[in-house]
């Protein structure tokens, strides 16, 4: 784990796999799906399922597709590697509402998000959240953690009118906030979005890698990290005595 270093003035933070156990919640929506299209094989669903959610959703982002869309596309790309060859918008559609449903069912933080959010808010870090979701939806996701009153500023794609990892995007939040982006850290699991996207923005990246994704991927010039708990460390900011283990849900 990197050196502590000067303690910043702002820290934003992604949200799905950083603060939210998207992965587990994605993966609950999943199996309501493959339960109704009687899909037999969980590790080939979720291969297809982040393979085509990052292909729909980056069409999303980039203006090619709308919300409905990019959802549509995802449950008949599943649906058809379930044997559903032809399937209509409008069962796509009630298929992707049973998904949601389970998938918000599912909402968790992970253990070391509220002692740490609440370690950084004490040693008065300004805190933000930068988001590619859209913002209806992500606003409803800080609300089941009980965790928005931690964040001045809840800057997300739809809204900003840019998406990670777009310079403008990150710029605008740190216009909220009224900071310069060197002033700035922004935490965040995904290295083109999160790391590279804000280092090009002028922002310090921190990756947090929970699960050593990216072990063998030249990270160079980026502070890797496999919990919050380190962010403290990094940040100099003292913490709780104890805070969950990388990677683990609370309960």
């Amino acid at each position: 784990m990197p050196e502590s270093t000067p303690t910043p003035t702002v820290i934003f933070f992604d949200l799905d796999d950083t603060l939210l156990d998207d992965y587990a919640a994605s993966s609950a929506g999943l199996r309501a799906l493959m339960e109704r299209l009687g899909h037999p094989d969980f590790n080939a669903a979720r291969r297809l399922w982040d393979v085509q959610t990052d292909i729909s959703f980056g069409a999303y982002l980039d203006g090619r597709l709308t919300l409905q869309e990019q959802r549509r596309e995802r449950v008949r790309a599943l649906a058809v590697q379930a044997g559903h060859s032809q399937i209509a918008d409008e069962h796509c559609d009630e298929l992707y509402q049973q998904y949601l449903a389970a998938h918000r069912h599912a909402w968790r933080p992970f253990s070391d998000v509220q002692p740490v959010l609440g370690a950084l808010a004490s040693a008065g870090v300004a805190l933000g959240v930068i988001t590619n979701g859209a913002e209806s939806m992500q606003r409803e996701k800080l609300a089941v953690l009980g965790i928005t009153q931690h964040f001045r500023t809840i800057v997300c794609a739809d809204t900003a009118g840019s998406a990670k990892p777009d310079p403008r995007i990150f710029h605008s939040a740190c216009q909220q906030m009224g900071v310069a982006p060197q002033q700035c850290w922004h935490v965040g699991d995904r290295v083109r979005t999160d790391a590279l996207g804000s280092s090009a923005s002028g922002l310090r990246p921190i990756l947090l890698d929970r699960y050593e994704r990216y072990a063998g991927e030249d990270t160079t010039g980026v502070a890797t990290i496999r919990s919050l708990s380190d962010l403290l460390h990094l940040a100099g900011v003292p913490g709780p005595a104890a805070i969950g283990a990388p990677g683990m849900e609370a309960q």
